[in-house]
């Protein structure tokens, strides 16, 4: 039995790739003086300007804004931490994302179910809510958290054990559903469910061992919550 689901945010609700690799571009024309000064910077968060591909182990996937501001910091000299952070955080919160699947629908039949909802990313909370609310969907979360909320970022537990603790639910009858090791292992850590879907850069093989299912998207949790093998 499942009381209540925590999602993470980028790769789960918003497909990864066809949300990302724009904000990337754009960011890093801005902030680079020329082509090879963005394909400078592009190579030291993972990301490949040309392709738009993001590197398996790219900070942008899992990692927060401070952390990526920190990985341009070196090849912008005069630039301070939290500038290139603010910057990072502002074009984030205009980026166009791109649902995984039709997300009204399957979050109003959540709702539905009685489920409590929540939504734990390693974005700053201001985007996060600025992206909710471009869908259309915030009325459906009783929960919000970035990594600045005050309960940490992800692998670590705080975000997951708040929501649960916010509600008086069963951590074990609470799934985190996320598209990275970062997000199967805070809920892990939290004692939750670990629900890994595939709309991220990680692949089955990475995921399998840290989820107790993997699905092609979130999509499928209504026949996974009934008990269905929907991978």
């Amino acid at each position: 039995m499942i009381d209540g689901i925590i999602f993470d945010k980028d790769g789960t609700l918003f497909d990864f790739r066809a949300s990302w690799g724009g904000w990337a571009r754009h960011l890093l024309g801005d902030l680079g003086r020329d082509a090879a000064h963005a394909r400078e910077m592009g190579a030291a968060i993972g990301f490949d300007v040309e392709s738009g591909v993001f590197a398996p182990d790219s900070p942008v996937i899992a990692a927060t804004a401070a952390d990526v501001a920190a990985c341009l910091l070196p090849h912008l000299p005069g630039r301070s931490h939290a500038g290139v952070m603010d910057e990072i955080n502002a074009r984030a919160a205009t980026a166009t994302m791109t649902p995984a699947v039709p997300l009204r629908p399957l979050l109003s039949a959540l709702k539905a179910r009685g489920l409590r909802v929540g939504l734990a990313t390693n974005d700053t909370e201001a985007p996060a809510r600025a992206h909710l609310a471009a869908h259309d969907i915030t009325e459906f979360f009783d929960f919000v958290a970035g990594y600045d909320s005050g309960y940490g970022p992800k692998p670590g537990p705080g975000m997951c054990a708040a929501f649960a603790a916010r509600f008086g639910l069963d951590p074990a009858r609470v799934a985190m559903v996320g598209d990275s090791r970062h997000d199967l292992e805070a809920g892990r850590a939290a004692g939750m469910r670990a629900v890994a879907v595939l709309t991220g850069i990680a692949e089955v093989a990475e995921l399998a061992p840290h989820a107790d299912v993997v699905l092609a998207d979130i999509g499928a949790l209504p026949a996974w919550l009934d008990g269905g093998a929907a991978g």
